[in-house]
C-alpha cells in the first residue's frame, strides 16, 4: 500500500544543515535504487551528492548503464526529459524541482516552429531544402519535430560535426533554440556571416524576407543563454592587459564577438578538460556558468593555476540553482518511503520521435 506523499512545505523552511543529514539518511535508505547525475552548473551544496557528474547527453547515457530504479536529475528539465528517453522503461527519470526549467529552452516553442516551417513553406519546400537542428538544450517536442521532419539533434560537443551532416543532405538548415552555437558552428565550416540569418519567431516570416531566406544557407533561431550572453569582447580585452600570456577559454553560447576573441572554445568539458590539462602556473578566464568555473578553480589551484570568471558581476543558471537541499531531501524522502514525485515522462509517441532524432546524432558523432 502506497504511503501519501511527503508535502514539501514542511521542508521548505528546512535548515541546510538539515536538510543535509536528512538527504544522507535518505540515501543511505535507498542504497543502489536510486543514482544522482549532477550537471556541471550544479550548485555546490547539491554537487557534492552526485554519483555522476557531466553534460546533459553524457549523464543521461551514463545513467542507461546502471541498474538504479530513480535517476535523479539535479539539473533542468529538458535534462530530465532526455534522460526517460535515453534510458529503458525500468527506470524513472525525477527532477527534483518541477520549475528548474532553461530560459533558452523556453525560446523556441513547437507552436513556433510548426509556424516557422509553414511561413518557409510559402517561400520554399522545407521538407526537400531545409534540415531542422535542435541544440540538445530544447524540449523533447522539438526534439520529436526534428524526427519526423529529417532532423536531428546536436551538443555543444558535436555542433561543427551534425551541421556539416546536414548541410550535405539538403542545402539550408534551421538551426534552434541558440543562434550563438548555430553561427560559430557555422563560421567554422567556412560559412560566411552574410550567409546565416536570424529568424525571429515573433515577427511574420521571421522579419526575415523571400529573398533573405532563399539566400540563407542557416537559419539561426533568435535564442540564447540568459549566462552567456553576459560575456562581452570588453571584459576579454581588460583582463588579457592585465594578464598578458593568459588564456581565454569560452563556451560556444557566448557570442559570436566573445567566441572569436577566445583562444579555445568549447563545451562544459571541453573546457575542464584543456584548463586541466593546461600548464602549471597558468592563468585562464573563462567564459562560462559560475559553479562550473569557481569549482574548477578549486580543483586547479594546488598546480599554481588561477582561474577567473569571465564576468564583472555574479552570473549564474539561475533556473538550475532551483534544486537546493532542501528540494533533494523531499525528493530522497519521499522516494525512500515508497513515493514517486516529480516523475518526467515523456509520451510515447513524442519520446519516439525524439530519439530517433537523438540516435541520428549518436550514429554521426
Amino acid at each position: 500500500m502506497q504511503v501519501a506523499p511527503i508535502n514539501f512545505d514542511r521542508f521548505n523552511t528546512l535548515a541546510d544543515e538539515d536538510a543535509h543529514a536528512r538527504i544522507r539518511a535518505a540515501r543511505a535508505k535507498l542504497g543502489n535504487k536510486a543514482v544522482l547525475l549532477c550537471h556541471h552548473y550544479q550548485r555546490a551544496d547539491v554537487y557534492q551528492y552526485a554519483d555522476l557528474t557531466g553534460d546533459s547527453l553524457k549523464l543521461s547515457r551514463l545513467a542507461g548503464q546502471t541498474d538504479a530504479e530513480f535517476i535523479v536529475f539535479c539539473g533542468v528539465h529538458f535534462m530530465a526529459e532526455v534522460a526517460d528517453i535515453m534510458t529503458p522503461d525500468t527506470q524513472i527519470a525525477i527532477l527534483p524541482d518541477l520549475a528548474a526549467g532553461c530560459s533558452m529552452a523556453d525560446m523556441a516553442s513547437l507552436a513556433k516552429v510548426e509556424r516557422c516551417w509553414r511561413e518557409l513553406a510559402e517561400v520554399l519546400n522545407p521538407d526537400e531544402t531545409i534540415t531542422p537542428i535542435t541544440y540538445i538544450n530544447s524540449a523533447a517536442d522539438l526534439k520529436a519535430f526534428c524526427g519526423d521532419h529529417g532532423g536531428i539533434v546536436c551538443t555543444s560537443t558535436n555542433a561543427k560535426t551534425i551541421l556539416a551532416w546536414a548541410m550535405e543532405r539538403r542545402e539550408k538548415v534551421l538551426f534552434f533554440p541558440d543562434q550563438h552555437l548555430g553561427r560559430w558552428s557555422g563560421h567554422q565550416m567556412g560559412i560566411d556571416l552574410e550567409d546565416m540569418f536570424v529568424w525571429d519567431p515573433d515577427l511574420e516570416m521571421g522579419g526575415l524576407t523571400p529573398e533573405q531566406i532563399r539566400k540563407a544557407k542557416i537559419l539561426l533561431w533568435k535564442g540564447h543563454c540568459s549566462v552567456h550572453q553576459m560575456f562581452q569582447p570588453g571584459h576579454i580585452l581588460k583582463w588579457r592587459n592585465q594578464n598578458p600570456g593568459g588564456f581565454v577559454i569560452s563556451h560556444p553560447e557566448s557570442s559570436f564577438e566573445v567566441c572569436k576573441q577566445s583562444d579555445f572554445v568549447g563545451s562544459t568539458e571541453f573546457i575542464i578538460k584543456t584548463v586541466k590539462e593546461g600548464a602549471p602556473n597558468t592563468k585562464w578566464l573563462v567564459g562560462t556558468e559560475l559553479n562550473l568555473v569557481d569549482r574548477l578553480a578549486e580543483e586547479v589551484k594546488h598546480e599554481g593555476k588561477v582561474v577567473q570568471f569571465m564576468a564583472p558581476t555574479v552570473c549564474m543558471c539561475s533556473t538550475m540553482q532551483r534544486i537546493d537541499p532542501q528540494h533533494l531531501a523531499w525528493t530522497l524522502e519521499n522516494l525512500a518511503a515508497g513515493n514517486v514525485v516529480n516523475q518526467i515522462k515523456v509520451p510515447p509517441h513524442e519520446a519516439a520521435s525524439a530519439k530517433v532524432a537523438l540516435d541520428r546524432m549518436l550514429a554521426i558523432s
